[in-house]
């Protein structure tokens, strides 16, 4: 910028006389030029005006008239001196210059900022990934811990209400035993001497069940072959509780099968 500067005042120095004079004399010509225009301005300005809306849009109208003027007046070289227009061409040259490098400078300024800026936020967004990254594998192993927790906490669930419930079963199974052996016992054989009856003579079984047994036996049948719950009767079966049975709706005998029963659905 100093060497533009120096080669404009050397420039300058070596203008001619012809052109200083011819320079010096458009300078005067257009100060005179101006003046008048100066002058004609002020004769031309009209009376105060006391309402000073009215005034504004007055000089709003000379003024679109006059930018209409300018527009329409083709622009013409101030001179004709090659010398002078090399000089004026110069001068502005080296100040389209000097504003460019302002522009430069402000824009490097403003680069670096920027520079310095996406260095923060890169670093800034790396230490939220990280962040995230150590949160999502937390949140993970803390899902897994959950679901490992709440498996155990099910299967421990469902252990204790089976344990409960085989105790429960237990104690029905039992009452139900204690119940049917003292108001439905085995049928008992008295010997007399007199009238010697025998078990043969009775038609009584030595292998006889219980009733409770052959309640087992049916509910037994029925969760290990839900699809056949029939079972067959034979000599180990009372009659006389195979007709208690149906009679009390507990068990169905077999529409083609008389010798088959099965436990009665109750759901």
């Amino acid at each position: 910028m100093a060497e533009l500067r120096a080669a404009e005042h050397a420039a300058a120095s070596e203008l001619s006389e012809a052109a200083q004079a011819e320079l010096l004399e458009l300078c005067e010509e257009q100060f005179s030029q101006l003046e008048k225009l100066q002058n004609e301005i002020t004769l031309s300005e009209p009376d105060y005006c006391e309402n000073p809306q009215e005034q504004s849009v007055n000089r709003l109208i000379a003024t679109e008239a006059e930018l209409k003027q300018w527009l329409a007046v083709e622009p013409k070289l101030l001179a004709v001196n090659s010398e002078v227009l090399l000089e004026a061409g110069k001068e502005e040259m080296l100040k389209l210059c000097s504003e460019l490098e302002m522009v430069a400078s402000c824009y490097e300024a403003k680069t670096d900022k920027l520079k310095e800026t996406k260095e923060l936020e890169l670093k800034w967004l790396e230490e939220k990934k990280q962040v995230l990254l150590a949160a999502s594998d937390r949140a993970e192993r803390l899902q897994m811990d959950k679901e490992k927790i709440s498996e155990l906490s099910v299967l421990r669930d469902t252990k204790a209400k089976i344990q409960k419930m085989k105790v429960y079963q237990e104690t029905l199974m039992e009452c139900l035993g204690d119940v049917l052996e003292k108001h439905a016992p085995l049928p008992q054989i008295e010997f007399s001497t007199n009238r010697k009856k025998t078990n043969i003579d009775l038609g009584i079984n030595g292998n006889l069940i219980s009733l409770n047994e052959i309640l087992e036996v049916l509910m037994n049948k029925v969760l290990s072959t839900p699809h056949d719950t029939y079972v067959t009767i034979d000599d180990t079966f009372w009659p006389p509780y195979i007709e208690l049975l149906l009679r009390y709706g507990i068990a169905v005998r077999h529409q083609e099968n008389h010798f088959k029963i099965r436990l009665e659905t109750f759901f």
